[in-house]
């Protein structure tokens, strides 16, 4: 892989690690829309940088094809996990007592232990790990099969179509996988609950997928003019190929 390749493809999968991973961490708060646009839906907090991680996806697909993302998506998760467990290690240490005496009450002086709050917001993750992972392997398999299929079914043109397209199909399953693990097996949600949030989470993705198709355009654009035209062809040739693992 020449100089420039390995540049972008390092660039593309640490913008792909990054969002993964907070997308995962901040993904244990549940948000209301209602206060900010009058609509009662509830959405996962980590589904506001999902949409990155569809377009970064879409973009190491088209280059790299379904291996460049399953490589990347494997990393991920490990890296996933090993921040999960070194997150759940850390709500297992004894709290100092200074750090309790300090934090003890809320700006409008209730009380609150400190190193509860902790253990509350981070060991929902553990919940959540086994879901996020379970429905991350299942969609980004999803989509990156479905963007291959897509493009060779229409013989490389319609970039709009395959990107969108992978993205829809596997986020259906990733977000109702995700929370249904999360929340319903390992949490304490109503089944009416999980459909509920994800439903509307699925919706968010399917307009964001949608609105983003200009900035793929863009991204292709950029890229395409920092490879050149003869490392493109040969990129896109190649990822073209590239439909099994």
């Amino acid at each position: 892989m020449g100089h420039k390749k390995q540049q972008l493809y390092l660039v593309l999968s640490g913008i792909f690690i990054v969002n993964a991973l907070l997308a995962e961490i901040i993904g244990v708060k549940i948000f209301s829309l209602e206060p900010l646009i009058g609509r009662p839906d509830n959405l996962t907090a980590g589904v506001l940088i999902w949409p990155v991680v569809f377009v970064t996806t879409d973009i190491i697909n088209e280059y790299f094809g379904k291996q460049g993302v399953l490589r990347v998506s494997y990393l991920t998760a490990g890296l996933i996990l090993f921040a999960f467990l070194v997150i759940y290690a850390t709500t297992k240490l004894p709290p100092a007592a200074f750090w309790l005496d300090v934090n003890n009450q809320d700006p409008q002086g209730h009380p609150i232990n400190i190193d509860f709050a902790y253990q509350m917001i981070f060991r929902q993750g553990m919940g959540i790990i086994a879901g996020s992972l379970t429905a991350f392997a299942i969609g980004q398999v999803l989509d990156a099969t479905v963007f291959q299929l897509l493009r060779r079914a229409t013989k490389g043109r319609y970039v709009w179509l395959r990107a969108t397209g992978s993205t829809l199909v596997s986020q259906l399953v990733d977000s109702f996988v995700v929370l249904y693990v999360a929340f319903y097996l390992f949490g304490n949600w109503t089944l009416d609950q999980v459909l509920d949030v994800a439903n509307t989470n699925y919706w968010y993705k399917f307009a964001a997928a949608i609105l983003l198709t200009p900035v793929l355009y863009l991204a292709h654009f950029l890229i395409d003019r920092y490879l050149g035209t003869e490392e493109t062809r040969e990129l896109q040739q190649e990822a073209s190929a590239d439909i099994s693992v």
